[in-house]
């Protein structure tokens, strides 16, 4: 079973856990006879001075937990606006829950026992009891907002028809419920039928969900390469971007270079627009996909791509037009992982691909990676759209995994394959760096130091790279 379907089961074991957890007052009401079943509220079980409370509190954290774990893990990368809107509904319900059980229990049970009645209209009762109020409300107001939302999505996109045609059910029923738990609260009506009504439904929503996500059987993508190509003219040069870096912030560089050549531009996979990312990167599978994206290239690479490009020069000499390396990744010999961690770092980097196409992923980039992106590089009006993706966080984070491997990988690799004789320019950005020296005089390369100049030189000195290109060009041609 691929890792993708495993996290889609794991995320509807933990809606059923939910939903198990969440109708946990259903046999505790039969433990405690104090606690009107037909005028009292469900949370009155979990009052601190009631007998077992504590388990219907331990059942409201672990609801709560396992709901939160669900939304974070549920299979849906790009959710669009109803489906966002839904799945934060069921976080909203989750956080509220956890607070309401484990942080803001009620200190007694008010409408069954007439001595806290009148503590609460006094205003004796605690912090805590007034703020389970507020979480209680806010807990079905996130269940309203994810019955509203989520079947409109799933009918939409013709994906999850259990939530789509079943939500279409519940969602009335919990509107009746709703109405009739908010027409009693304010009559002075019974209220404890209208409201165990209303967290049937929402219990039954939650093992609804689990059912359909269990049930679910969309299969992966395809993966769909992102490809640029600009102007005429040889070599080719092929971009590599830096790491993490999109095939936009070669723009200025690309406008320049493609007036006299063919300029490729590319996003590895799960980076940019191309979708894809199924396993950690490696320097070889790096380098041998330059091989496929064109025929004698010259190779501008940046930052860590400078690996790859002197990879692919190493592996494929005959294959290769000249190299630029800007402001290249420049490390003493790295060594390998000791056992335990290569072990726990592989783990990671299998999960990865996965976790890129969950909600939860797509959350937490929206959340840090613009940001990130732009205290590093800018603003940029593709940012927002790329960098909010679930699956670029994840294949971020492989690249910034693989990279200490991707040395050690180089470092075997120019022991065993000598350098071919291509010219080679290295830009080589801010103070000077003893490192870039010693990589320049093993590449016989010429070293161009960029003082004053920042890593992103593409954004910031693109003329410099045009200028090192057609160098190299010059030299091919000859």
């Amino acid at each position: 079973m691929r890792a993708g379907r495993k996290l889609t089961r794991v995320a509807a074991c933990a809606f059923a856990v939910a939903g198990l957890c969440y109708s946990a007052w259903v046999p505790v009401q039969f433990l405690n006879a104090e606690i009107g079943r037909a005028g009292a509220y469900v949370s009155e079980l979990a009052a601190v001075d009631q007998s077992w409370s504590w388990l219907v509190r331990v059942a409201d954290v672990i609801s709560g937990s396992a709901c939160l774990a669900a939304v974070a893990l549920v299979p849906d990368e790009r959710p669009g606006r109803w489906g966002a809107a839904g799945w934060l509904g069921l976080a909203l319900l989750g956080v509220m829950t956890v607070l309401d059980g484990g942080v803001f229990p009620l200190d007694c049970a008010a409408l069954s026992d007439p001595a806290c009645a009148a503590a609460e209209a006094a205003g004796w009762v605690s912090v805590s009891h007034r703020i389970h109020l507020g979480t209680s409300a806010l807990a079905v107001a996130g269940a309203v907002l994810s019955l509203g939302a989520l079947p409109v999505s799933a009918l939409r996109r013709h994906r999850w028809p259990l939530i789509g045609y079943g939500g279409a059910v519940l969602a009335p029923l919990m509107a009746v419920a709703t109405g009739w738990t908010l027409v009693a609260i304010v009559s002075g009506a019974p209220v404890g039928i209208a409201q165990r009504f209303q967290v049937s439904v929402i219990g039954l929503w939650l093992l609804l969900t689990a059912t359909a996500l269990w049930r679910d059987r969309t299969p992966a993508p395809p993966p769909e390469p992102h490809v640029l190509v600009e102007g005429a003219g040889a070599p080719p040069v092929l971009i590599c971007a830096g790491m993490a870096a999109a095939w936009f912030h070669w723009d200025r560089a690309a406008a320049d270079l493609s007036r006299d050549h063919t300029v490729i531009r590319f996003d590895r996979p799960g980076l940019g627009l191309s979708s894809g990312h199924r396993r950690p990167p490696t320097l070889r599978e790096e380098a041998e996909r330059i091989g496929v994206l064109a025929d004698v290239p010259l190779v501008v690479g940046h930052s860590a791509a400078g690996r790859y490009a002197e990879a692919f020069a190493r592996l494929h000499p005959g294959r290769v037009a000249g190299l630029v390396l800007v402001d290249p990744s420049c490390d003493p010999v790295a060594r390998p992982r000791g056992a335990v961690h290569a072990a726990v770092v592989r783990a990671v980097q299998r999960a990865l691909p996965a976790f890129g196409g969950t909600f939860g992923a797509t959350v937490v980039a929206s959340l840090t990676m613009p940001v990130a992106h732009r205290f590093l590089m800018g603003t940029h009006d593709r940012a927002r759209a790329v960098y909010g993706r679930g699956r670029v966080l994840a294949a971020a984070a492989a690249e910034w995994l693989a990279y200490r491997d991707m040395a050690v990988e180089l470092g075997a690799l120019r022991e065993t394959h000598p350098f071919p004789d291509v010219p080679v320019v290295i830009l080589s950005a801010g103070p000077e760096d003893r490192c870039h020296h010693e990589l320049a005089e093993l590449l016989n390369a010429k070293l161009i130091p960029l003082p004053g100049v920042g890593h992103e030189v593409q954004l910031e000195r693109p003329e410099a790279i045009g200028e090192a290109v057609r160098m190299v060009s010059r030299f091919h041609d000859r």
